[in-house]
């Protein structure tokens, strides 16, 4: 059990594909998954291993545990990165998407750390626990217009990592919440086009078509790097992380604002920023 690993989930491009390279610099075995294993081509190192893995897939998650039983019989951390995000008014999401939002976003995450329990397990020590790391975001803490689905599932999955904390922990498992601002992915662009995807042609809200177009890229406004997220993030979690780490441009004045605000007034202020008090 000499072998430090580490699984990543969602590391076809963006945060995915900068902690995976950035563990490799550390000397881990990384296992990185994306939907489609031709998307993993450009990480190349010995201690790179691939694996096709839709996380809304039992199968393909049963799979991955068996690979990782079989070559290590242990996993010192695993990262649930892979995300979705449908934007548009919540008054008009599809049920389709909204299911997709909380299955990628919510379930999968859940589903996949209780598979890996025992691996974690086999990892943990008294010197050093075994690790979940749960990729959130500061909109599970401070909810915009047009992007209620996807500020729920993050606020969900930030729930769900202080029940795992506590519940984890008597077994040698540390979960840590990352709550990034905006970094630098392709996010805006998949974001874009679950919009244009969502959004219907009688919509109440299409005189604000380009503010809800805004805000499905507004990650990618004035990004920090993924690299930078990567090295930051990486060094926190293998010295004594918090519970709680916030990287990344907004992650701390956006929770000051949702703690301290009032609500009458940061809805006033959200409403203008979105053209809503012109509808």
């Amino acid at each position: 059990m000499n072998r430090k690993n580490v699984l990543i989930t969602g590391c076809s491009s963006g945060i995915g594909q900068a902690l995976a390279e950035e563990y490799l610099r550390q000397g881990y075995r990384v296992y990185a998954t994306a939907r489609n294993i031709a998307n993993l081509a450009h990480l190349t190192d010995e201690q790179l291993f691939p694996l096709a893995m839709d996380v809304n897939n039992s199968d393909d998650i049963a799979a991955a545990i068996k690979i990782i039983t079989e070559e290590d019989g242990h996993l010192n951390c695993l990262i649930n990165n892979a995300g979705y995000a449908a934007m548009g008014p919540m008054a008009e999401l599809s049920q389709e998407l909204l299911q997709q939002q909380f299955a990628t976003n919510v379930f999968a995450p859940l589903a996949l750390t209780q598979a890996t329990v025992p691996l974690l397990r086999a990892a943990a020590t008294e010197e050093r626990p075994a690790q979940v790391v749960n990729i959130g975001s500061v909109s599970g803490i401070l909810t915009t217009p047009f992007s209620g689905a996807y500020c729920a599932t993050k606020a969900a999955l930030h729930s769900i990592s202080d029940a795992l904390r506590m519940e984890l922990a008597p077994f040698g498992i540390h979960v840590v919440t990352v709550q990034p601002g905006a970094i630098q992915s392709k996010f805006g662009d998949n974001s874009l086009a679950n919009l244009i995807k969502g959004l219907k042609k009688d919509s109440l809200y299409l005189p604000l078509k380009n503010q809800m177009e805004a805000r499905a890229t507004a990650s990618q406004d004035n990004p920090t790097p993924a690299e930078e997220f990567a090295r930051e993030l990486i060094a926190q979690l293998l010295s004594k992380p918090d519970d709680v780490i916030r990287i990344g441009h907004g992650s701390r004045i956006l929770p000051l604002i949702a703690r301290w605000l009032p609500t009458s007034l940061s809805d006033r202020i959200l409403s203008k920023k979105f053209g809503l008090n012109r509808l």
